[in-house]
C-alpha cells in the first residue's frame, strides 16, 4: 500500500512569522492609518488580556497613536466594552458585541473545564438550579463577590463557598461592571448578567469558521493548534478543513503547517520592529501553541516569577528584557531590565518608547527611564 502523500507548503521563516504578526496585533505600525480608534482595536485583536486591571491600558498604548487611558474608561463606561470572562476561562477586555458572542463560543473550551475542575466540590447542587438562582440575584442587582456568595450559601450552606460562586461565573456570562476596570478609579470585582449590562439578549455562537477567520486576522498566519492555544477549545481542525479552499497554506521551519487569510499582512521579513513595551498576560505572547515567533526559547522562563509574568520590552521584534514602572508624587522611572547587550541605537530607541509610555500613562512631571545592567540567567 503506498503511503499518503505529504504535502509540501511555502516555508514561513520566524522572522517572517515573526513580522506578519506584529502587524495583525497593531505591534509593526500603530494603528493601519494612525487614526484607528480603542473600539476597532480591542475587536481587532479580539480582546484584550485583563486579570489585572491595568494592562489592557498598556496594550493599547503599545498599538495606537496618541491613545490616552480615558478613551478605553470611556467605552467601558458606556457600556460599549467591558471585562469579563472569556477566552481559555480568563478576564478579558471585549468590545459588547464581543462580550456577547464569543462567551458561547468558548464556553465548552474555558467556563465548561473550569467548572468540571470544582464539581466534586458542589455535591448535591443541582446546577440547573444554581444557575437560575445566581441569574435571578444578579438580575436583581449587581452584587460583589462575596455578597453573592453568601446569597448562594443560603441555599446550600453544606456546600463549598468559593465552589459556589465559580461555578455561577462559569454557568453564567458575567460582566465585571465599572467602575472595576476603569483607569484611575478602585472598585470590587461586581458581577451582574451580561445581557442586563448591554441591555441586548446574548447573541448566538458564531460558526466555528467565523472565529477562525478572526483569529487568522489577529494572530496568523497560525496552526490549528496555535488557535487551539488562544481559544481553549479542542476539535477546531474540521473547521479549518472547511476553510481549506479559502485560505492560504504554509509551514514553519519545524514542518507545522500553518493556515492564513489570502489579504491579510505578511511583511517584508526585512521591515523594521519598532521597540514596544507590553504589560504582563499581553496576548501577543499567550495566542500561540509555538511561542518562538516572538520568545527566544532562552528567554521564556526568564520572563515568569512563579506564575507571576513579568511585563516585557521587544526589540526587532523580540521579547529582549523586562521593565518595571514605579511612580511616587509627581515622579515616574521606567527601568528596563535586558537580557541580552543593547547597541547604541537599540538603547536610544528604547528610551524614546519608554518616553512616550511615561508621557501616556503617568501624569508625572519628571520622567526618567533606566536601564539596569544584562542579567545573568
Amino acid at each position: 500500500m503506498a503511503s499518503p502523500t505529504r504535502r509540501t507548503h511555502p516555508l514561513l521563516a520566524p522572522r517572517a512569522l515573526n513580522r506578519a504578526t506584529l502587524a495583525r496585533q497593531l505591534l509593526l505600525h500603530r494603528g493601519p492609518d494612525g487614526r484607528m480608534s480603542a473600539e476597532a482595536a480591542v475587536e481587532q485583536v479580539v480582546g484584550l488580556q485583563a486579570q489585572n486591571v491595568r494592562p489592557p491600558y498598556y496594550a493599547l498604548a503599545a498599538r495606537l497613536h496618541a491613545f490616552r487611558p480615558q478613551e478605553l474608561s470611556a467605552l467601558m463606561e458606556a457600556r460599549e466594552a467591558a471585562r469579563m470572562v472569556t477566552l481559555r476561562s480568563t478576564i478579558h477586555t471585549h468590545t459588547a458585541a464581543d462580550c456577547l458572542a464569543l462567551r458561547p463560543f468558548v464556553q465548552p473550551g474555558g467556563p465548561d473545564r473550569e467548572l468540571r475542575m470544582f464539581l466534586k466540590r458542589l455535591d448535591g447542587v443541582d446546577l440547573d438550579r444554581l444557575t437560575a438562582v445566581a441569574r435571578e440575584l444578579l438580575t436583581e442587582q449587581p452584587r460583589p463577590v462575596g455578597e453573592l456568595r453568601q446569597a448562594l450559601l443560603a441555599h446550600w450552606p453544606e456546600a463549598d463557598p468559593l465552589a459556589l460562586t465559580t461555578a455561577a461565573r462559569c454557568l453564567l456570562p458575567l460582566v465585571q461592571a465599572t467602575p472595576r476596570g476603569l483607569w484611575g478609579a478602585s472598585g470590587q470585582v461586581v458581577l451582574v448578567p451580561a445581557e442586563q449590562w448591554f441591555g441586548r439578549p446574548p447573541a448566538p455562537a458564531p460558526a466555528p469558521e467565523t472565529v477562525v477567520r478572526r483569529y487568522l486576522a489577529a494572530f496568523g498566519p497560525a496552526s490549528v493548534k496555535d488557535m487551539q492555544t488562544w481559544s481553549g477549545l479542542t476539535g477546531l481542525r474540521a473547521a479549518f478543513e472547511r476553510l481549506r479552499p479559502e485560505l492560504l497554506t504554509f509551514q514553519d521551519e519545524n514542518g507545522a503547517e500553518l493556515f492564513d487569510l489570502p489579504d491579510a499582512p505578511r511583511p517584508d521579513p526585512a521591515a523594521p520592529a519598532p521597540p514596544r513595551f507590553l504589560a504582563e498576560y499581553d496576548n501577543l505572547l499567550l495566542s500561540h501553541a509555538d511561542r518562538s515567533r516572538v520568545m527566544p526559547e532562552e528567554f521564556r522562563r526568564r520572563t515568569w516569577k512563579g506564575n507571576q509574568p513579568s511585563s516585557v520590552f521587544l526589540t526587532d521584534g523580540l521579547v529582549a528584557g523586562i521593565w518595571k514602572l514605579a511612580e511616587s508624587e509627581d515622579t515616574a522611572t521606567l527601568t528596563v531590565q535586558p537580557f541580552v547587550t543593547l547597541d547604541r541605537a537599540q538603547r536610544t530607541e528604547l528610551a524614546e518608547e519608554g518616553e512616550r509610555l511615561l508621557t501616556t500613562m503617568t501624569r508625572a512631571s519628571a520622567r526618567d527611564v533606566r536601564f539596569g545592567v544584562v542579567a545573568d540567567q
